[in-house]
């Protein structure tokens, strides 16, 4: 089969998903397994090594991050529960003053608390960013409305145990303690220079308070639980959080330096490290909080990481019947040993999924999927795949995605400031992690 055949028809499997999920209203999982079975059949596969490619995709995708992100969504749904985010936010401001509150914030979602489903973690830190804008200074409701969307968006894609990126590590079976060590470097970096950027702009005309801004606070503001919960100490409630994320990040320095321990490789394993944090947070959570708080945590970890797995998986599906048909081997042919082209590419691809589709996780999955074979033969690091991979699948949050709408109605905020402040923010965002992406890739 020649490679115009080869490129032809995993283009129209990518614009086929595309058009059953906006046109035909199927769901993304049905949607990716119906592309995935057109690509088998039609790429000389056979019936029996498509379905096989399928299974195995999907399978060897979940044995990747399937605890991974059970455990992880269970953890970040008790620590709501235990009220850390409404402490540390306080202690924040007290530490480095309103004034520096966007970055500290910014970056303490997008790190810290990704641990947290992403509409849960909104929800609950909204609030808090609406109260805070007041005291932030000039510009304070936009800066905070673009920190906020800067947090939540960068860090899931960039930052373990953040969905997207335990997805992007498990399609590219990256190590995760790696994925978190360079993740955590491209969002810092992404989330204060593209703050900083936003801040400067919006002080040169591009923010109307008169336009872009909504007069009242949000109704999320005052729905807020004012009831007197008598709640753990912030130390108590982060430290089995903190634990998992230290464990994790020792483990990925420790095999980055070479060295090598039985006991370091089975505490640093990020399914191990989590699953001690979950197992602390609910310790935590039985001794402070009702039993039927807790439960209610658990029920929505359960039914949060069930939707997520399933994407997830379907989406290693796809990527595997990409790599059974020989796309990688026939990209090879079309590049140099330079990073920056195929690292470019991966950003076009994902950029035009997510576009497309709406979805952040399926944008950067897929692109990884398809494009990630190739790379190891060019002397790339996968792991700049999949954070190019994340960087793309960050441009034009738009209308299409829920987060763009939660944003626009939790946050002061009227659908043009939302325009501003998550669009624009976050596409920009989206281009700027491009930069530690490539110079790292050309370091490493």
């Amino acid at each position: 089969m020649s490679d115009i055949v080869v490129f032809a028809n995993t283009a129209i499997t990518i614009i086929g998903v595309v058009v059953l999920i906006l046109r035909a209203k199927i769901s993304p999982a049905i949607a990716l397994v119906v592309g995935a079975i057109y690509l088998g059949l039609v790429s000389g596969l056979g019936p029996e090594q498509t379905i096989k490619s399928i299974t195995t995709g999907f399978g060897d995708l979940m044995t990747e991050v399937g605890l991974l992100i059970a455990f992880g969504v269970l953890l970040g749904s008790l620590m709501a529960s235990l009220g850390a985010i409404e402490k540390l936010v306080d202690l924040l401001v007290r530490t480095f003053g309103a004034r520096a509150l966007p970055y500290t914030f910014g970056t303490t979602v997008g790190t810290l608390l990704q641990s947290i489903f992403a509409d849960v973690l909104l929800v609950i830190t909204a609030p808090l960013a609406s109260r805070l804008s007041r005291q932030v200074g000039p510009y304070g409701a936009a800066r905070m409305c673009a920190t906020m969307a800067l947090g939540i968006e960068v860090g899931l894609v960039f930052v373990v145990p953040g969905v997207g990126a335990v997805a992007l590590a498990g399609v590219l079976h990256l190590p995760f303690g790696k994925m978190f060590i360079f993740g955590v470097v491209t969002a810092v970096f992404t989330i204060v220079t593209t703050l900083a950027l936003f801040t400067a702009l919006a002080k040169r005309g591009l923010w109307n308070p008169k336009l872009d801004e909504t007069e009242e606070l949000p109704v999320a503001d005052v729905a807020v639980d004012k009831s007197e919960r008598k709640l753990p100490p912030l130390g108590l409630s982060l430290t089995p959080l903190l634990l998992a994320l230290a464990l994790i990040a020792f483990g990925a320095i420790a095999e980055m330096a070479g060295f090598s321990s039985p006991v370091v490789a089975f505490l640093g394993d990020p399914v191990i490290a989590l699953l001690i944090g979950l197992i602390g947070a609910l310790i935590i959570a039985r001794w402070k909080l009702p039993t039927e708080q807790t439960a209610a945590a658990f029920r929505r970890g359960f039914h949060e990481s069930g939707q997520i797995l399933i994407l997830t998986g379907v989406g290693g599906s796809l990527a595997q019947t990409v790599k059974d048909i020989g796309l990688g081997e026939l990209l090879k042919g079309y590049f140099s040993t330079s990073t920056v082209v195929p690292l470019l590419l991966v950003w076009v691809v994902a950029a035009v999924l997510h576009i497309a589709i709406g979805s952040v996780t399926l944008a950067s999955i897929t692109a990884a999927g398809v494009l990630g074979p190739v790379m190891p033969m060019l002397g790339i690091d996968p792991i700049f795949v999949a954070l190019a991979a994340g960087a793309g699948s960050l441009f034009v949050v738009h209308a299409t995605s829920n987060t763009f709408w939660l944003l626009q109605t939790l946050l002061p905020q009227t659908t043009r400031g939302a325009l501003k402040s998550v669009t624009l923010t976050v596409s920009c965002a989206s281009i700027i992690a491009m930069v530690p992406i490539q110079l790292m890739a050309l370091v490493f």
